[in-house]
């Protein structure tokens, strides 16, 4: 009997970080962390000197628009997502060793390298950049969407794509699966949905089709950027977008970053692998509160701590 509580108390304490994607930025994130925290402080004055331009300045004070740009958003995100990450493990609110899984939501996952010392925070921010840049540049040159189609399940979207000459990008909780498509066949994209049941079918505010079949060029300039780049094994595993399972390889997670920019996004799965490790506790580290909220529709007994504010932590000391 003992021993049962024991790993009762074991499986208690395993915890996941999970982190955000492109569209959860919003002007003033991270400012709280910049002027409370010396680490958090000095993770944006880096991303400052590498870019060559004051991130923090635009993510501070805006505008919004200009910090929405893919070219600017992704490696605003990911530098707020490690600067709160720092001030969280300066804290010592969690015993980072109870970590036994981290994932991100597409630009998310670029997060948990650093996360995880596969990469070195500057080194992450290099490579976000050129993403970001790459995926804006297939923008211009491939102009395309996204439509988040509700209430239909799969299976019923991907009979539609077939129909549509569209592809899945995203299937983020039940009922909601994101599909990308050049712009001209969005229009129908969305009436078929509708014919064959959709609750909604939205139009995202994206700049392109991202996970698609449209980024394979800017995937294969990627891979020649990630060629140029030390990886580590990860101290704890990764969970892959691509498919949904657990890594420490270096060489499979620089695989499945290439893959990942023209494949779909299986985050729900992605929640499902690391609720099967008995993670107890997520923290959604970084702006927004897609995941938690993503996590609720998923498995609503999953427990998701969000932290994007000084004042979260507060909630983690409980």
């Amino acid at each position: 009997m003992g021993g049962n509580g024991n790993k009762m108390v074991e499986a208690n304490n395993k915890i996941a970080l999970i982190f955000p994607g492109q569209g959860s930025q919003y002007v003033g994130m991270g400012k709280d962390f910049y002027h409370a925290n010396n680490k958090s402080k000095a993770i944006f004055d880096k991303s400052d000197e590498v870019l060559g331009f004051s991130l923090s300045k635009l993510c501070f004070e805006g505008p919004q628009e200009e910090l929405s740009q893919t070219k600017n958003c992704q490696a605003a995100i990911f530098t707020c997502s490690i600067a709160i990450l720092e001030a969280l493990r300066a804290a010592k609110l969690i015993d980072f060793k109870d970590i036994i899984c981290t994932g991100g939501l597409s630009l998310g996952e670029y997060t948990s390298l650093v996360c995880t010392g596969v990469l070195n925070f500057e080194d992450g921010l290099r490579l976000v950049k050129r993403r970001g840049d790459l995926m804006q540049e297939a923008a211009s040159k491939f102009p395309s969407g996204m439509v988040s189609i509700i209430g239909l399940d799969l299976e019923q979207v991907k009979a539609i794509c077939e129909q549509t000459k569209t592809e899945v990008a995203n299937l983020n909780s039940p009922g909601q699966v994101v599909v990308s498509a050049t712009l001209d066949k969005l229009p129908e994209l969305e009436r078929v949905a509708k014919e064959k049941g959709a609750k909604r079918a939205i139009r995202l505010d994206v700049s392109a089709g991202f996970h698609s079949s449209l980024m394979k060029e800017a995937a294969s300039e990627l891979k020649q950027f990630i060629d140029g780049i030390v990886f580590n094994d990860a101290a704890f595993e990764i969970v892959s977008n691509v498919d949904a399972l657990g890594t420490k390889d270096k060489f499979k997670i620089k695989d499945n970053l290439i893959k990942q920019m023209y494949s779909p996004v299986f985050w729900q799965s992605c929640m499902g692998y690391m609720k099967q490790k008995n993670v107890s506790r997520f923290f959604e580290v970084g702006p927004g509160r897609v995941l938690k909220g993503l996590a609720r529709r998923i498995d609503s007994s999953l427990t998701v701590l969000n932290i994007e504010k000084q004042e979260d932590f507060n909630e983690v000391r409980k």
